[in-house]
């Protein structure tokens, strides 16, 4: 299909219109991006099973918990103690696992991945896990994350031979591990981990042994649990309660597991904590509202946000309503806070996933209205407060005003439940370049002008971090916040500081 609009017979180059797509799906391709929508990517999520007999049917449920984090591919792949099964595919975890291709999968031990290209192109043979063949036997590896010396290392690994089958950074490590002089797998996995840098859970998988491995910072979630004997590793702790599953703990910054069939689970490190630095949007958007993270629950987290956006600029209004679906948790709290009636005043089609149908551009122009609709009967009439975690590039938030002002509101003020969103992030969440961010070219004023909303405030950091409520005297509390206050933790490649590090 062509990317130019076809006006009686001939191309109209001037309505040239964006490709969406370069799969058969409109958000399947490079990086899967909905080019409908503006909001941040998803990071990936990964799964681990230790000591059960039904492993892969637990990864199965357990990587469909953490569907929203990733929906472009995923994978899974068993030890059974002598050798490797594993399936990956395109797609959901339900197109990409069936009856069939669990069945084959035995073994006690098993590692999965649903995958949102942040880093490397959108296609199978970047899925995970990464299964390789290596002088010790087979290794398979599923990662969260980004590594922001992958590419340095990688340009060193070519000049001396290493040949990569993938864009994934992710196979940068496997090589550092094929080429480590220890045999002993832990010990050639810590070598490799001391090399890179960035954002990482890490879970490492040989025919014996589970490897597991969070970076030195903590900006990846990543969490442990039990059932009865086992043991499971998840991004998020909600994967946990789809397994019956109970959360442990959570994997500490720069801690190394290593879970043996024979000997059983060792607590090691790879490296000190260098500062903790959890990643802040996965408490104002990117997890589930029933997980846990660092023990705050992200549900009464972002109520806590709305509340304390409530106190920060309140508005007199009739009604407030939250952008499903991340946002609902805030609105309910800001609600609370002011007591304004909270009403669904946005409704989410749940079925606009993949489709052959490519956009109109009359669509294009309008399309969150394939995933969004006003409530006429809610908000007409009305003075609506708009609750949103976060606005990126503007456009999708100038498309809800003047949604709501289409279904009849009277005035719509925007509160945005976390700061201006300013900068790129280096460490595993798809960002447009710092040129593209709204917030970091334009004041608040003319953001405002540029939503077509009646006013706009957003959550001031010191109120997030307390909203968030973890106690620390580290640098903003222990969370990352770069993208608000352009303060990395780790180290950036000097090319990286000027734009995106997630190409």
């Amino acid at each position: 299909m062509s990317d130019a609009v076809k006006v009686g017979g001939r191309v109209n180059k001037e309505d040239q219109a964006p490709k969406l797509w370069t799969g058969d799906f409109y958000n399947e391709g490079v990086n899967a991006h909905d080019g409908l929508f503006d909001k941040l990517g998803e990071e990936c999520g990964v799964f681990g099973v230790f000591g059960h007999s039904e492993a892969a049917s637990l990864s199965y449920y357990g990587l469909h918990a953490l569907q929203h984090r990733g929906q472009e591919s995923a994978g899974i792949c068993v030890a059974d103690g002598e050798s490797f099964k594993y399936h990956r595919g395109m797609g959901l975890v339900k197109e990409v696992f069936n009856n069939d291709n669990l069945g084959t999968m035995i073994g006690a031990n098993a590692i999965g991945h649903v995958r949102y290209s942040t880093s490397g192109e959108s296609k199978l043979a970047n899925a995970q896990p990464l299964v390789f063949k290596y002088r010790e036997g087979d290794l398979a590896i599923a990662t969260n994350g980004n590594l922001t010396n992958a590419p340095d290392i990688k340009r060193e690994l070519e000049k001396q031979g290493s040949i990569f089958q993938t864009t994934s950074d992710t196979e940068v490590v496997a090589h550092l591990i094929a080429r480590s002089k220890h045999d002993d797998i832990v010990l050639a996995v810590k070598e490799a981990l001391l090399k890179i840098e960035g954002a990482y859970a890490f879970m490492f998988l040989t025919k014996d042994k589970l490897i597991a491995a969070r970076d030195p910072y903590g900006l990846r979630p990543f969490v442990m649990g039990r059932l009865g004997t086992a043991w499971l590793f998840a991004s998020e702790s909600c994967a946990f309660d789809a397994v019956g599953g109970t959360y442990y703990r959570d994997v500490e910054p720069g801690e190394l597991l290593v879970l043996d069939m024979k000997t059983g689970m060792k607590e090691d490190r790879f490296s000190p904590i260098k500062q903790r630095a959890i990643c802040a949007m996965e408490y104002i958007y990117f997890a589930r509202p029933d997980s846990d993270i660092d023990e705050v629950n992200i549900h009464s987290a972002r109520k806590r946000m709305g509340r304390q956006l409530a106190m920060e600029a309140f508005v007199d209004a009739d009604v407030v309503t939250g952008v499903p679906d991340s946002s609902i948790s805030a609105a309910i709290g800001f609600a609370e806070q002011t007591g304004i009636p909270y009403e669904l005043g946005l409704i989410k089609n749940r079925y606009t996933g993949r489709t052959f149908i490519q956009p109109s551009q009359e669509l294009r122009e309008q399309g969150v209205k394939m995933k969004l609709s006003a409530v006429r009967s809610i908000v007409a009439g009305k003075r609506v407060v708009m609750i949103d975690d976060s606005i990126v590039r503007g456009t999708t938030s100038l498309r809800i005003v003047n949604m709501l002002r289409e279904a009849g509101a009277t005035e719509v003020h925007v509160r945005i439940s976390s700061p201006p969103f300013a900068n790129p992030c280096f460490y595993g969440i798809d960002t447009p370049d710092r040129k593209e961010l709204i917030a970091a070219n334009k004041s608040i004023e003319e953001i405002r002008q540029a939503i077509n909303a009646d006013s706009l405030h957003f959550l001031s950091k010191d109120g997030l971090l307390s909203a968030i409520g973890r106690q620390s005297n580290e640098p903003s509390r222990g969370y990352c916040t770069a993208c608000f206050d352009n303060r990395y933790p780790t180290p950036l490649p000097e090319d990286a500081k000027v734009g995106c590090g997630c190409d």
